[in-house]
This record gives C-alpha cells, structure tokens and sequence, in this order.
C-alpha cells in the first residue's frame, strides 16, 4: 500500500509540474476584446478574454502547438510555436471583412438587380415605370446623370453624346444595340427585358475592363437559370408576342419572339405631325437564351435577331413637298460566354459576340446602303486571395467592318469604308482595408491598327464609410474612344478622342430608402472637327475640340413611408460647353439641357388588384442656333413636360391586363427648329417648328402567364 502511494504520489507531482500555463492580452490594436476564444486547436485547453482583454489557460500539452483566438466580426488569429514560450502574448485581432454590411464602391454607378446591396433598382423598376412602355432604356432616364433628348431616345449621359455610352451583354459588346428608326423617331432598345438577372449603369468612373466609352457604360447580365418552365403570350394593341422557357436537369432554353405593326393603331390615333406615313414601323424581333450549368461552370448562348421597315414623309423647310424617307434594317447579334471556377479561387471567363447590321435606306430617290460586321473576343481572369484582395485581369480583341454604298438619282456612286482591328489589356485589383475604407485601382491599355495609336487610361477609386447606414466614394479616371465610323471613314489618319472624370459620391442605404448625391467634373480632349456643314469626303478633320461638364446628380427612393407605394425623384444640374464637330466656338450642345427632374410612383391597390404608376419628366430648355442672330447656340427651346400614366390590373393571378399613355395631358413639347438653308428676300432665314409625330402614345396589352407553379405573372416585365 505504501508503494502504491508512493507511485500515486510521483505521478501528481510529474503533472503538476508538466502543466503549462498560457497567458496574453488580445485588443483590436486601441481597445482590448473581451468574450474572445482562446484555445489550442485540436484539444480542449483554452479560455475566453475578460473585459480587459486577458486570458489564461493551463494545459499539459508540450512541444509545438497552434494557438487560435477567435472572435465574431474578426478574422481568426492563429500563431504556432511551443507552449512554454506562449506567454504574456499581446494579440491584435483584425477586423474581418463583411460583405453585407462594409464599404462598398459605387461612385459613378447604379445597380439594378436582386442581389446586390448597392442597388437602386430592382429588375421589376425597369420595365413598370409609366411612360417606359417596358424600354430599360426609358427607365433608365428617370435616374440622375441623364438628359432627356426626346426625339432621339438612346441615352445621353453627364454631357456627353449617345454615341459616347456603350452597351455589354453578359461582358461582351452590343455594336447596335438600338432600332433604326427615321429623323425626330425615337429608338428604342432591342433586348427584351425579362431575359436579363440585373443592369449596371455607370454614369462615370467605370472599370477598367470595359473601354471605348467616354461618357457611360450599361451592362446587362442574363438570368444563371430560370426557376421554372412557363409560357408568357402577349397581344397588344400595337402587335403581339410569344415566350417559352425549357429546363432539363442544369440545362435551359428561353426564346420569344414579337411582331410590332403601328399601322392599325396609326389608323385610329393618327400621327401626323410634320409627318405622313406610307408605311408605319413595323418589325419582328426574337431573342433566345441558352445556358447549361454545372457544378464548377456555366456557360451561356445568347441570339437576337430584328427586322424592321418603315416609309414616311416628312416635312422639310427647304422643300415645297415632303421628303420621302424608307428604311430596312437587318439586325443579328450572337453572344456566348463561358465561365469556370476552380477550386483554389481562381476564376476563367471567356467570351465572343458577333454582330450584323445592314441598312437599305432610300431617301426620295436617293440610296443608300451601309453594312456593318463587328466581333468582340474576351477573355479574363481572376482571383479572390482573401476576403480583402481580389484581382482580375484580362484582354480582349475587336474586330469593325464597315462599308456604305451611296448613289443618287443622278447614278453617281461613292463607296466609303472603315476596318479596324483593337486590341485591349486591362488589370484591376480591389483592395479592402477595414469594412469602412476600400480602394480599387485598374489601368487599361488600347491600340488601334486603324488610327495607329496607343493609349494607357489609369482607373482609380476609394469609398469611406462614415456611418453604418452611409458613405463616401471618389473617382478618377481617363477614357478613351475611336471616332465614330461617320468620320474614320473619310479620315483615319484621326487620334482617339478622350476624357478625364472627377467624381464625389455620397449614398445612404436606409431601411427600404437610398439617398444618393453626386458631384463629377469631365473634361475633355482631342474631339473630332471638321469644317463643313456635315462630316463629307471633303471635310478638314483634325483633333482641336475640347469641352467640359460639370454638375451634380441628386436621387431619392422611399418605399416605407406610405404602405404600398414606391417612388423615386432624381434630379440633375449640367453645366457643360464642347468646341467640336462643326461648331465655330465653344458653346453648349443642343443634347444638353441644364436641368433635369424626374418623379416615378407606385401604388399597389390590394382591393382593385391593381397597380398604378405615375411618371413626370422635366428638363429645361435645350440650346438652338438661330442665323438670324450673331450668337451661336445662344437661344433655347421651351422646356419638355411629359406626364405618364399606367394601371396593371391582375384579371386572375396569371393574366393581367394593361394600359398606358404617355404624354397624358398633351403637353406641347418642342424638339427644336430647322432653319432654312438660306434668307429669304428679306435676308431673314424662315424656320418650321420639330416636334413629336404625336403628342401622345396610348397602349392597351393582355398578357398571360402559363406556369408549373400556377402563380407567376408577367407583372415584372410590364
């Protein structure tokens, strides 16, 4: 027994003397954290920190040992060594990055999608604002930065021309992406809204991976995979259209097709306003979407074909009769993308789009015919290192063919042409310091074999979080872009144009409310010009022009304050001057008015099983030159007014009847003047007034849904 005791005894003293004690103090660097865990991993030894910090453990584990502190809202400390160095540690933790609620960088961009924090707008804003008619273009001139051209309809951004914002389909360039249309008809886009996920539209300071944009770029993504196969059919009152949407395992199909003729609606609403209509625009259009999924990839096969025709006369001021104008144009576009993500985080996207356009137009006897074959090849690369640093990394190739063929009545022939091959490098990285301060930088790189040049173009952007609810961002960044076809064509031997943008964000992202304010300078250089009253072969081109825009852009959305409805007011102050093109001096260009106001709502009527939209645009006047004074640009038009109406009401929960008009109090809007092209005998040149074909545009739909769930409707895309 007393051996025993003995033996009993030396193996107590042995552990207590093994035992080790492990000690340290664990802060954020100013403040200490309490309630952490502290302990070795793989075994049960360890504690948590008290109010100050401290901890204190025994263990009787020896040698080399990982010891984890872990603690909510931080990133998880581990440090390796032997446990009887392990002692008095002064331990910073740091602040662990959330994606929900940390910095984000949104200077210069709104987000339209479902899943994004920084959105302003949802998929179902796009297409149910009134006076929209489902355009996402039209919606998206109800958000500040844009300027209402209401004879034009594409979008014009903080100053800039149409032709300076670019639109991309799943990352891959859109060449056309508008209808054809005649003089003072507005376009409208050519995608179909419902076959797209979310919309990012950058009004200045974008990435680095998308160029030859001077103004703005509009991405569009296309829905991963549907969530069920259904049947949408649409008859309206200016024409029809049928959609489908297949799904086999992690494959999909989704097609639709449309047939728009206006003549039985020009029939019982004539529009006649300085026009006559031969033939009204008439056109159909099918889109398809093809997307197979797999557990480390996607890849997507997107088509779009429109044909469309029209034969209208117009009036022109230097003409005793009309002026015939007829138009054919045959659109295709062909976009596919293949994304894979490995295992160590490492992402591979690659991608092509090709494009056809021609255009048969005859002008009174005059032809015209221009075609245009165009193709995008991209491929990038990316990589998230932590949840801090991510980089990405890519090129791609463009590849333009243009040729127009123009012969007059006479039988003269002039054949103009365009071919040009760029290539492109870009890099960008996003860096996240603290859940408040964030950076990203990128650079891209240009040259045109056309031009033979090369351009390097610095991107760079930082947001603060000032507050849990909102924050700070600024940009910088150079932007360029290759002249228009309608002046390489006659001149190539012309240098990119370019911008530099400035631009100050604050956004606060309230409970169902966004506040956004935005101040941006542009400043602009090497614009094209030319000395003739139109670009022509016999034009003196050169790269003098020079311009800038300044001002700032105000947005509010409130869907808490009053139960069921929604709404949002945008508005935007431009002060902006160009010398370019013809211009004899610097003035402000006719697309740009300097005050902008937009005001949308919604209401949901439970009761009527209805919802009701209200639209109101304001933009002040627009400059015009008139000869018969010294001063250029110096006059402006009368401000555009437009105040629109639209009512959903759900028949039975799959279809939904639809009604519209824009324009709803006929407001007198006045697009500009034409003046003639020379005095009349009193040296006093006679102008006509342009405005709209119609006052106002009334649409009546029904649209039904035919689902596996017996519950969906196609509210989101009206």
């Amino acid at each position: 027994m007393r051996k025993f005791l003995v033996v009993l005894t030396f193996f107590y003293s042995y552990s207590t003397f093994s035992q080790v004690i492990i000690s340290g103090t664990v802060s954020d660097g100013k403040f200490p954290i309490g309630g952490a865990n502290v302990y070795l991993e793989g075994t049960y030894d360890g504690a948590s920190t008290d109010d100050t910090g401290k901890f204190s453990f025994e263990t009787t584990e020896t040698g080399t040992q990982n010891l984890i502190v872990s603690m909510m809202a931080y990133e998880t400390f581990m440090q390796a060594g032997d446990v009887s160095y392990l002692k008095d540690l002064k331990i910073e933790l740091t602040e662990a990055i959330n994606e929900l609620t940390g910095v984000t960088l949104t200077a210069g961009t709104f987000e339209a999608g479902d899943n994004s924090k920084a959105s302003v707008l949802k998929p179902l804003d796009i297409v149910t604002t009134a006076g929209a008619a489902g355009d996402f273009v039209a919606a998206l001139q109800t958000l500040p930065g844009t300027t209402t051209v209401n004879e034009d309809g594409r979008l014009f951004v903080r100053g800039g021309s149409a032709g300076e914002t670019q639109v991309f389909i799943d990352g891959l360039r859109v060449f056309q992406p508008f209808n054809a249309t005649a003089n003072n008809i507005p376009t409208r886009g050519r995608f179909s809204p419902f076959l797209f996920k979310g919309i990012t539209f950058s009004t200045g300071g974008y990435s680095a991976e998308y160029g030859q944009a001077l103004s703005s770029v509009l991405l569009l993504n296309t829905t991963d995979m549907p969530d069920q196969e259904k049947t949408d059919i649409s008859l309206m009152s200016v024409g029809g259209g049928v959609g489908h949407t297949e799904i086999w395992g992690g494959e999909s199909l989704s097609i639709n097709t449309s047939y728009i003729n206006l003549a039985p609606y020009q029939k019982l609403i004539p529009n006649d306003q300085g026009a006559l209509w031969n033939k009204p625009y008439e056109s159909i259009s099918g889109e398809a979407v093809f997307r197979s999924k797999k557990e480390k990839s996607i890849f997507k096969f997107y088509t779009g074909f429109n044909y469309a025709n029209l034969d209208i006369e117009q009036e022109d001021i230097n003409f005793d009769d009309f002026v015939n104008f007829r138009l054919r144009n045959n659109n295709l576009y062909v976009n596919s993308s293949y994304k894979y993500f490995f295992e160590n985080d490492w992402m591979i996207t690659a991608g092509a789009s090709v494009s056809s356009d021609k255009n048969d137009i005859k002008l009174t006897e005059d032809i015209i015919n221009t075609t245009e074959v165009a193709s995008h090849l991209k491929l990038k690369v990316g990589k998230n290192f932590s949840n801090r640093f991510r980089l990405s990394f890519g090129a791609e190739h463009f590849i333009t063919d243009y040729d127009d063929t123009f012969t007059s009545s006479q039988g003269f022939t002039a054949d103009t042409a365009a071919k040009d091959n760029l290539s492109a490098a870009f890099t960008e990285t996003d860096i996240f310091f603290s859940n408040k301060f964030a950076v990203k930088l990128g650079a891209r790189a240009e040259y045109s074999q056309l031009l033979a040049d090369f351009n390097l173009a610095p991107r760079v952007s930082l947001a603060f979080k000032s507050s849990d609810k909102g924050q700070f961002s600024v940009a910088y960044g150079d932007f360029y872009q290759n002249p228009l076809t309608e002046y390489s064509k006659f001149d190539a031997s012309l240098d990119p144009e370019k911008t530099s943008h400035y631009i100050l964000n604050y956004q606060f992202l309230g409970d169902k409310q966004t506040f956004r304010a935005e101040a941006y300078y542009k400043e602009y250089d090497k614009l094209v010009k030319f000395d003739t009253e139109q670009a022509q072969f016999d034009s003196d081109f050169n790269n003098l022009g020079t311009g800038y825009a300044t001002g700032i852009d105000l947005f509010w959305r409130d869907n808490k304050s009053v139960k069921n409805l929604d709404y949002w007011l945008s508005y935007s102050y431009l002060d902006t001057e160009r010398d370019f093109q013809n211009f004899r001096e610097r003035a402000t260009p006719n697309f740009a008015p300097r005050h902008n106001f937009s005001l949308v709502t919604k209401y949901f009527i439970t009761d009527w099983r209805s919802q009701v939209g209200i639209s109101y645009n304001f933009a002040s006047g627009r400059p015009y030159d008139n000869p018969n004074t010294p001063e250029f640009l110096a006059e402006k038009t009368k401000p555009f007014n437009n105040l629109s109406v639209n009512w959903a009401y759900l028949i039975s929960q799959q279809k939904i009847l639809y009604f519209s008009v824009s324009n709803v109090t006929g407001f007198c809007n006045v697009n500009g003047y034409q003046y003639a092209d020379s005095p009349n005998a009193n040296n006093f040149f006679e102008r006509r007034t342009i405005r709209p074909t119609a006052d106002t545009f009334v649409f009546v739909g029904f649209f039904w849904t035919i689902s596996q769930d017996k519950n969906s409707n196609q509210l989101d895309n009206l």
